[in-house]
C-alpha cells in the first residue's frame, strides 16, 4: 500500500519556485508516495510570526491546522526547512495553553522536510534514476540544521547521484544571511553574509551551491547574478529530480 503523503507549497514555492514543488512530487512518487494537495493551503505564518505579529500568525497557523486535518497514517512534507521548523517548534510558542495544543502536537509529529521524510522515515538513501554532472557544495540552512537537526540526509541523497560530487565549502553551517526580514532590516549585513557564503562556495570550485530551502538560495543567487559569479543555485529536489 502507498505511503499517503500530503505536501505543503511554502509562500516563496509556490510564488517564484514552482518547478520545484513539481520536482518534490515527481520524487515522492517515484518512491512510492500517493501525494495529495489540498489547493486551499496558503502559509505557515512565519512571516508574520518574524515580523512581530504573533496574533496575526497564530491565526495564519490555525488555518494550517485545518488545512491538514490530523490523520495518523498520512505524512505532510514540504520543500522547506523554514517551514518545518515553525510548525514543529514555533507553533509550540503559539498554541501553549491553547485549545488547539492537541491537534499541534499531533501535526508536529507528521511533518517533514523532503530529504528527512525520505530517508529517516521511509529509509530510501538514494533516487537511482536521478543524474547530474558536475560538482556541488552543500550550504546547511539555519532552519535545518538547527531547527530540524538535518545534516546528513541531503548529502546522502545527493552523493548517491550518478555524476556528482560533492566538495564541503569552509564554514557551511554558517547563515546566508537572508532571515526573512533580516535582509530587509540589516541589507549591509545581509549581502556581506551572502559574499562571504558565495565566495567560501566559489574557493572549492564547485558547479553549484546545493540546499534545502528556496530562500537561502534565492538570496544567495541574487548575489551570483548581481555579480557575475561563475556558480548556479539549486534545491534539492530539482537534483533528485535531474536526468529523468
Amino acid at each position: 500500500m502507498p505511503t499517503a503523503v500530503d505536501i505543503f507549497i511554502p509562500c516563496f514555492v509556490d510564488q517564484l519556485f514552482p518547478q520545484t514543488a513539481m520536482n518534490m512530487v515527481k520524487v515522492l512518487e517515484s518512491v512510492g508516495c500517493e501525494v495529495h494537495y489540498n489547493s486551499n493551503q496558503t502559509c505557515c505564518g512565519q512571516p508574520a510570526y518574524n515580523a512581530g505579529y504573533k496574533q496575526e500568525s497564530r491565526e495564519v497557523a490555525c488555518k494550517f491546522l485545518d488545512d491538514f486535518p490530523n490523520e495518523p497514517n498520512r505524512y505532510i512534507v514540504s520543500p522547506s526547512a523554514s517551514c518545518v521548523g515553525m510548525v514543529r517548534n514555533t507553533y509550540a510558542e503559539l498554541f501553549d495553553g491553547s485549545s488547539e495544543q492537541g491537534r499541534y502536537y499531533a501535526t508536529q509529529r507528521r511533518i517533514f522536510e523532503l530529504t528527512e521524510f525520505l530517508v529517516d522515515v521511509l529509509g530510501v538513501t538514494a533516487i537511482p534514476q536521478a543524474q547530474l554532472t558536475g560538482t556541488y557544495t552543500y550550504h546547511d540552512s539555519c532552519s535545518a540544521l538547527r531547527e530540524c537537526g538535518i545534516k546528513q540526509a541531503p548529502r546522502q541523497l545527493l552523493d548517491a547521484i550518478a555524476g556528482l560530487e560533492r566538495l564541503e565549502m569552509a564554514e557551511n553551517e554558517t547563515c546566508c544571511g537572508f532571515g526573512g526580514t533580516f535582509a530587509v532590516k540589516f541589507e549591509a549585513i545581509s549581502v556581506a553574509m551572502a559574499e562571504q557564503k558565495v565566495e567560501h562556495a566559489l574557493a572549492t570550485g564547485a558547479d553549484y551551491i546545493v540546499s534545502t530551502d528556496t530562500s537561502c538560495l534565492m538570496h544567495l543567487d541574487a548575489y551570483i547574478r548581481r555579480t557575475q559569479k561563475p556558480i548556479k543555485t539549486l534545491h534539492v529536489a530539482d537534483v533528485l529530480a535531474s536526468g529523468w
